[in-house]
Parts: structure tokens; sequence; C-alpha cells
């Protein structure tokens, strides 16, 4: 029996690409564990699992899954050719989650054997939307430059809509604020406020979102060249960025039950605080993702 050429090419490009999807497995489990590890150890997070209303964790998470495929088509274990393969890798992402959030939580003795299915549930199920975007995200944060991702850049990475970048500032700014939105700190400050601290936090998160546009320049999709007027990039990019960040403070202080209860101006300067490091996560989410 002769082998050719022919032969062992298709079994050369199946073992590089199972390779390439396992080294990516890896990378999200790593991604996982260093965005939701914070979370994995905050005791908010532990009691959100027990007491968050099931219908909105349910929705979160019900949202989580096209946020991930929308991550795969930019920035997924491996370069996709379509949504299904896109669908894939978000399925897988969210697998990966689950099983880092469980593993955690179960080391760390926050979930035992004994406690009730309901319960352990709810505090696997709300720890692994974070550790599902870390997962997805851990292509893009631990790619090494002699990779060969690095050699032939992806071309979904080369070019990008306007849409697509604010999409990347949501996620950017879901990158950070998570990390704090589900923290008590949240409430304190919103309290511990006035009118012109909350005026002062708004102009110094839009200042520092408009320095990031023009030290990250939004290379690859719209660069911005000496010759762009600022207020071109401060109405295009830095001021929508900061209205996403304030809609993604708000969803985030909701969904994890921070609101309830508070009077208008609280919670105004509640979001206003968590705007804060989501506004920095939405401007510099060309340098995190």
């Amino acid at each position: 029996m002769t082998w050719t050429a022919e032969g062992k090419e298709p079994d050369l490009r199946q073992t590089e690409a199972a390779s390439t999807f396992l080294t990516g497995i890896g990378r999200g489990i790593a991604g996982a564990l260093l965005f939701a590890l914070p979370m994995l150890m905050t005791m908010e997070m532990w009691e959100l699992g027990f007491y968050i209303a099931r219908e909105k964790l349910l929705l979160l998470m019900l949202l989580n899954l096209p946020l991930l495929v929308m991550l795969s088509h930019r920035i997924g274990f491996e370069e996709t050719f379509g949504w299904r393969e896109d669908l894939r890798d978000a399925i897988v992402a969210y697998g990966i989650g689950i099983t880092a959030s469980a593993a955690i939580l179960f080391l760390f003795r926050i979930l035992v054997p004994d406690m009730p299915a309901n319960e352990m549930i709810g505090k696997i199920a709300i720890q692994s939307v974070p550790a599902s975007i870390g997962a997805m995200l851990g292509r893009s944060q631990l790619t090494r430059e002699e990779d060969g991702d690095c050699e032939s850049p992806d071309p979904r990475e080369l070019k990008t809509s306007y849409g697509g970048e604010l999409f990347l500032m949501a996620v950017g700014a879901l990158f950070l604020s998570l990390n704090v939105a589900p923290t008590e700190e949240m409430i304190l400050l919103s309290y511990k406020m006035t009118a012109g601290h909350a005026l002062a936090t708004v102009f110094v998160s839009i200042l520092v979102m408009h320095g990031f546009v023009y030290a990250v320049s939004f290379e690859g999709g719209h660069e911005l060249s000496p010759q762009t007027p600022w207020w071109h990039a401060l109405i295009r990019f830095t001021l929508p960025g900061y209205l996403i960040a304030l809609l993604i403070a708000l969803f985030s202080l909701w969904i994890f039950e921070r609101l309830g209860g508070a009077a208008l101006t609280p919670t105004l300067f509640g979001v206003i605080v968590l705007a804060f490091p989501a506004a920095v996560g939405a401007a510099a989410a060309r340098l995190i993702l």
C-alpha cells in the first residue's frame, strides 16, 4: 500500500484545524478565569445567584447567546465562515463558562452537594455569563505575536463598520461594568454623591473617553487623521459611546437587582457612577478586544 501526498494533505489540514481549535479552547478557559475570577470570589455574586429574579436571570442568559455569536463572528476561537460556525463557537464558550464557574465555586465550597438545586443552578448560571464572555475574549487577549493568527490577520479584524464599532463599545462597557455592578459600593456611592459630583463625573467620563478615542484611533476601521477636527470624533464616537455606557450601566444595575426601591436621584447617580468604568471600557474596546 502506498501513501500519496494528496492523501496526507487532508489529514494534515484536519490535524492543524483540530490543534487550532484546541488551542482556542485553552485560551477560552484562561480567558474565562481571567475575566470572571473577580466575580467568582465576590460575595454579592454568590448571593445574587440565590435571590435574583429567575426571569431576569433567564433574560440575561438569553441575551448573552447572541452577544457571544456576534463576538465569535468578530474574534472567535478560530476563523469562521458563517453564522453556523459562530453559533458553534458561542455554545462552546458558554459551555466553558458554565464548566469553569461550577469548578471554581465547588473549589471554594460556595457550592456544596447538599445545596438545593435551584440555588446551585442560579449561582452557576449568573457566573457563567461573564465567564463565557471572558472565554470568547480569550483569543484576542491571549494570542501571541508568533501565532499564525498574527501573521495572517483575520479580515474581519481589518475592517469594521460603524455599527460594529458601537457593538465593540458595548462589549467593552460590559467588560468593565460587570466587575463592579453587583457590588454594594455602587449604591453607597450614589447616596454619597451630590449633583455637582454627578455632573463632574459625567464630564470626566466624556473627557477620558475622548482621550481614549484619539489614543486608540479606531485603527483598521475608522482611523482619525491629525486633520480630523476634535468635534468630529466627539460627535461620531465619544458621545454615542457614552450613551452606550449609560445604557449598559442602567441595564447592569437593573439585572443585578440594584435599583429596587431606590428614588430617582440615587438611581440616576448610581447609573452615572457605574457609567464611568463602562465608559472607559467602551472607549478602550479596541485595546480590550
